[in-house]
């Protein structure tokens, strides 16, 4: 089939809902289908046999956009929706398949064209405003609501990357199918064995020091407050343990510096930038232990499962947002606050045993649960119900 996708982002950046569009689309390519991707005028172009990039106009003086919700994604979402009327009314299309806030033009294209809409649901729009910090209007908060209603009951189907979102869809309206994708693919390679000692040497960092390691984005709802207050913790009774951050913008970086200094963790603590994707397996390897200190939010966050896969320890703060993948058999969860995440990172370090049998328990986590085969079934899943041949419901395998 021929599907137009709308994707609200920049496509292709090494980030979350980004990352999630690229294995989205690679499952439609490897089940046959041909997809035709509009997106916003940034990011760089990847090649995959069966896609093509459309991207839309550059509104004067926005030169990029941030993660989250902004006031320059509403003229780029204006440029974004002319590009996807174009490309509905110039070609014709099996199907519409739209991400995030690109839900609203989808449902008006499907009504238009008169095909089916499927909507791709990394988040709640309405958490958005608040996980982001952009808003705590009620009104507005109420406005994306109002829209999120309306896009879920307007489509065939609705894709949901975990649990609570499930369930969320289900109480909008329990008669739309919702299948659950879980984003296991999207997250990057396994580390290789051994590729961490040259990260080791790049950042000083000796062969024997503990490194707890955490990847990602360094918006306000990660928790990284959290982490910093909890390596005081950590340093009084391992000095020679470091953090290693991987990931942030250049002025994200700057303020977390300064955060981790007011915290007394400023030595103790490296900032290693922004890194590819493909470095950041290296970066798993160097590890001794994986931090995600999570301190709100629903969403299972992309890198759980390359944090997986790793064979390395986890540890989480016990909240949904990691519940719905980790439990006790493996990873270290802990509540979230300095003290207990703090005495987690030293289990982790001080009680290797432990540890071991933990990512050894995580990495058969993955490698049985959250394959690439399984994600592309579900996906063959949501393809059969958007085009009007539903498969068996199965409500333990995340169909509705």
């Amino acid at each position: 089939m021929r599907i137009l996708m709308i994707a609200p982002e920049p496509f292709f950046e090494p980030r979350g809902t980004p990352f999630s569009e690229y294995h989205r689309i690679r499952a439609l390519v490897d089940l046959g289908h041909a997809v035709d991707l509009v997106t916003y005028p940034f990011g760089r172009d990847v090649d995959l046999p069966g896609l093509r990039i459309f991207r839309s106009l550059r509104p004067p003086l926005v030169r990029r956009v941030r993660i989250g919700p902004s006031l320059a994604k509403v003229p780029l979402d204006l440029a974004l929706a002319g590009t996807a009327f174009r490309r509905a009314i110039a070609e014709k299309y099996d199907a519409i398949h739209s991400h995030e806030e690109g839900g609203a033009i989808g449902v008006v294209l499907s009504a238009l064209v008169g095909v089916p809409h499927l909507y791709d649901m990394h988040s709640s729009l309405p958490q958005q405003l608040t996980n982001f910090g952009f808003s705590r209007s009620r009104v507005l908060a109420g406005a994306f609501g109002w829209l999120e209603r309306l896009v879920i009951r307007r489509s065939r189907v609705v894709i949901v990357i975990c649990p609570h979102l499930l369930e969320t869809v289900r109480k909008i309206d329990a008669d739309v199918p919702a299948v659950l994708i879980e984003n296991a693919p999207g997250a990057g390679e396994a580390a290789e064995t051994g590729s961490g000692r040259a990260v080791r040497a790049s950042l000083g960092i000796a062969p024997s020091a503990p490194i707890a390691l955490y990847t990602g984005t360094f918006e306000a709802y990660q928790g990284l407050d959290l982490l910093f207050a909890a390596m005081r913790t950590v340093a009084a009774a391992r000095p020679d343990a470091r953090l290693v951050l991987a990931g942030g913008e250049p002025a994200q970086i700057e303020r977390a510096r300064e955060e981790a200094r007011r915290a007394g963790v400023g030595e103790v603590t490296v900032f290693a930038g922004r890194r590819t994707a493909e470095e950041i397996p290296q970066f798993l390897d160097a590890a001794d232990l994986l931090v995600s200190p999570r301190s709100s939010g629903t969403n299972t966050p992309l890198k759980i499962y390359q944090y997986l896969r790793s064979g390395r320890p986890i540890v989480a703060t016990r909240l949904l947002t990691h519940t719905q993948v980790l439990d006790d058999d493996v990873a270290i969860l802990t509540e979230a606050t300095p003290a207990g995440f703090g005495a987690g990172i030293l289990t982790a370090i001080e009680d290797p045993a432990r540890a071991r049998q933990i990512g050894a328990r995580a990495e058969a986590l993955a490698a049985t649960k959250y394959t690439y085969d399984a994600y592309l079934g579900r996906t063959r899943e949501a393809c059969d119900r958007l085009f009007g041949t539903p498969a068996a419901t199965q409500v333990a395998g995340g169909v509705a």
